[in-house]
């Protein structure tokens, strides 16, 4: 556990103590919000584009809330579907599945299919959007790293327990010793209109963190200082 004057006591970090900036609504109207970097944006990083992983908004605002300041470099998005999170739905309000919905070479018009767990057939039916960044949720992230300026993002994700990204960055190795997790390209399957595709696509460089399979209260103990470490220190 954090110990001294280098962050917030425990005590302080009950509420989320930085002020979130609007950068577009969801299907429901729900404000999209991030948190600005102070100095400038050189990484975002975001959580939730599925609302079945709320864990990563979990660990994300733990990390943000043992700051004393918001970070200098990195911008910050708790929460990419919030209409998902409040459905505790994979999908968007619409029924599509945000991360097959970015305007990619490779998107396609047909189902996409998830597993409601692990051990079960993928064979969850979701849409992939009526036409390419059809979606709010899509179009507003898309905004936002264009009015950043940013070449670099990380998406948080649940719960293959890994690192995946397309080559070994000095990125990927930052989140390798945040999560002490293996690095790997590519999950198995394809993923047309993925957000890692689009950035691949558009000269960004796209880490995907896949948190393991952990109550969220181990992946606090285990990642949030880590974590609140990266963000505070990365330049």
């Amino acid at each position: 556990m954090v110990s001294g004057e280098e962050f917030r006591k425990g005590s302080e970090q009950g509420i989320f103590p930085f002020a979130l900036q609007e950068f577009g609504r969801s299907v429901e109207g729900s404000a999209l919000r991030y948190l600005p970097a102070q100095k400038e944006t050189r990484l975002l990083i975001f959580a939730a584009i599925h609302g079945e992983e709320p864990e990563t908004t979990f660990l994300l605002s733990r990390a943000l809330r043992k700051l004393k300041t918001a970070p200098d470099y990195v911008a910050c998005v708790l929460t990419a579907n919030p209409d998902g999170i409040l459905r505790g739905t994979r999908c968007n309000a619409n029924g599509v599945d945000l991360n097959r919905n970015f305007p990619t070479a490779n998107w396609k018009p047909e189902k996409t299919l998830s597993r409601l767990v692990l051990e079960a057939p993928r064979e969850t039916e979701l849409s992939t959007g009526v036409s390419p960044a059809s979606e709010p949720e899509t179009q507003a992230l898309i905004g936002l790293i264009q009015k950043l300026g940013v070449k670099k993002c990380v998406s948080l994700h649940a719960p293959f327990g890994l690192v995946d990204a397309d080559c070994h960055s000095e990125l990927v190795q930052k989140m390798e010793d945040v999560f002490s997790l293996p690095w790997q390209s590519g999950v198995g399957y394809p993923t047309p209109g993925s957000f890692g595709t689009y950035a691949a696509e558009n000269g960004l460089e796209c880490v995907t963190v896949e948190l393991p399979r952990e109550a969220p209260e181990i992946l606090d103990i285990r990642y949030a200082e880590p974590l609140a470490r990266f963000l505070r220190d990365f330049s």
